[in-house]
């Protein structure tokens, strides 16, 4: 049983890494993956964790006791005492701070530490909001494009529709001038006399010259209308290729701009600017996941700005607990040891010849100068005051900028929805002009305005939905939510 466990969790492994390496073939780059190399690649991001790194650094520095002194002293002539003489002096010192001192040091250290880890986790959210923002830009733009360069192919089917059009102008105008011909030619008539002859003879004659008077007139008149419409099918064909030429001019806009967006992404991921970047051709609209209500509620409690202003708040508190005790003395322990040598004695030596001595000692400092102490009490007041205000100011600034992202977040699926059903409106519009167009039943205007308002509507889809992943990922970033 226990093989056949085995084997089958290795079957689903095995599975599972075909999957992961087919997708990623499949899709080398994402969005996901970009977030990923930023995270581990940024500078800035970077900058803040060393920053932080070396903030942990500073805890065993202030957690420690001073160095101990140790002192030195050797008599160039041996000082005579009663037990011997004296050679050398030798002195250790320890200094001890008042109880607490060392403990709210390293509180103090620790919690800016954990101020610059909030600091880090600001830096890594905002490089990743940057990254999705610069991606969604690039997405929109590379759209634009693609949109644009389909919208160039419908020009040039217009275009062949009118220029079939233009050349069946004049050939419409000929049949038509034909025809009239043949229905004014002159009949025989079929049972006539002679002296009714003459009379028919007569009268054919005066039929024909007024049918010819007819076709001449008719002639004139049909050939400026015919001009007019050859005219006028010309002016169309411009019409076309100068509206081609607009869309072109604008994608060379267009992948210049891209060039930029591009160059700025990959400086995000610390990367050379001319690196690829891809974009999924079409994106789905992001989904926030929780209520609004809940963002804010997050932004709140879990804000790094916030948290970090929260941390030095309490080191700063840590800090006035500190200098507090510094104000108290200090105690130092210490030894004192004195090298002596042996003398000679007349009346013979003493029990203590040449017995070194060892003293021990205890030092106080005496805080006397209370100013200093009392400055260094109110400081840490003052920046406690300082930090309370700048939490508020914060708050006030996220919850502005969180209004800011609700309303783009709103206006954006607004017209998500919108420009969606508009511009499924305006390509059955457009299919139906472009028909009636091929069976002469409808104008170029008409069909040229009806192709520019679909054009306009799917850029706006396309931004709209730009817009509203930007607002997602700003909110994510407010309420420092997880990205998925």
């Amino acid at each position: 049983m226990k093989t056949t466990s085995y084997k089958k969790l290795l079957i689903t492994f095995i599975a599972l890494g075909s999957w992961l390496v087919v997708n990623s073939q499949q899709y080398p780059d994402s969005l996901i993956k970009y977030l990923e190399i930023a995270a581990k690649n940024n500078p800035s991001v970077l900058q803040k964790f060393s920053e932080y790194k070396a903030a942990l650094q500073k805890i065993p520095q202030v957690g420690s006791l001073s160095d101990p002194q140790l002192s030195l002293g050797v008599f160039l002539k041996p000082m005579e005492l009663v037990n011997g003489n004296q050679l050398a002096d030798i002195r250790l010192m320890q200094m001890f701070p008042w109880f607490g001192v060392l403990k709210y040091a390293k509180d103090e250290m620790s919690l800016m530490a954990n101020a610059k880890f909030e600091l880090f986790s600001d830096a890594k959210l905002q490089v990743f909001y940057d990254v999705q923002r610069t991606w969604y830009e690039l997405y929109k733009v590379q759209k634009d494009i693609s949109i644009s360069e389909k919208n160039i192919e419908i020009l040039k089917i217009i275009e062949r529709l009118a220029i079939v059009r233009f050349k069946s102008t004049p050939t419409e105008g000929n049949g038509t001038t034909s025809s009239d011909a043949t229905n004014s030619s002159p009949s025989t008539p079929e049972n006539s006399t002679g002296s009714s002859g003459m009379k028919t003879m007569g009268s054919g004659q005066d039929n024909s010259a007024s049918a010819i008077s007819k076709k001449s007139s008719s002639s004139m008149q049909t050939t400026p209308m015919g001009s007019s419409s050859a005219s006028s099918g010309l002016s169309d064909i411009y019409r076309i290729q100068i509206e081609a030429g607009d869309l072109k001019n604008n994608i060379e806009l267009l992948k210049n701009q891209r060039n930029t967006i591009i160059a700025q992404f990959n400086t995000f991921l610390n990367r050379p600017v001319i690196s690829p970047v891809f974009t999924n051709e079409d994106i789905s609209v992001d989904s926030l996941e929780l209520s609004l209500v809940a963002v804010s509620d997050s932004m709140l409690t879990k804000n790094p700005m916030l948290g970090m202003l929260e941390y030095e708040k309490q080191s700063i508190e840590a800090r006035k607990k500190m200098v507090t005790r510094m104000g108290y003395p200090m105690v130092g322990l210490g030894l004192n040891y004195s090298l002596i040598s042996k003398t000679q004695f007349p009346m013979g030596p003493p029990s203590m010849n040449g017995k070194d001595m060892i003293m021990p000692m205890v030092v106080f400092t005496l805080p006397v100068y209370r100013k200093k102490y009392n400055a260094m009490q109110n400081e840490a007041e003052l920046m406690k005051t300082a930090t309370a205000q700048s939490y508020q100011a914060t708050a006030n600034s996220l919850q502005a900028e969180y209004y800011q992202a609700i309303q783009l977040y709103q206006d954006a699926k607004r017209r998500v929805k919108l420009y969606d059903n508009q511009y499924k409106l305006a390509s059955k519009s457009l299919d139906l002009m472009v028909k009636s167009f091929t069976v002469s039943s409808s104008g170029l205007t008409d069909v040229l305005r009806i192709r520019q308002q679909t054009l306009d509507y799917e850029l706006k889809e396309v931004e709209a939905i730009a817009n509203f992943n930007t607002a997602v990922a700003w909110l994510k970033r407010l309420g420092n939510l997880e990205i998925h």
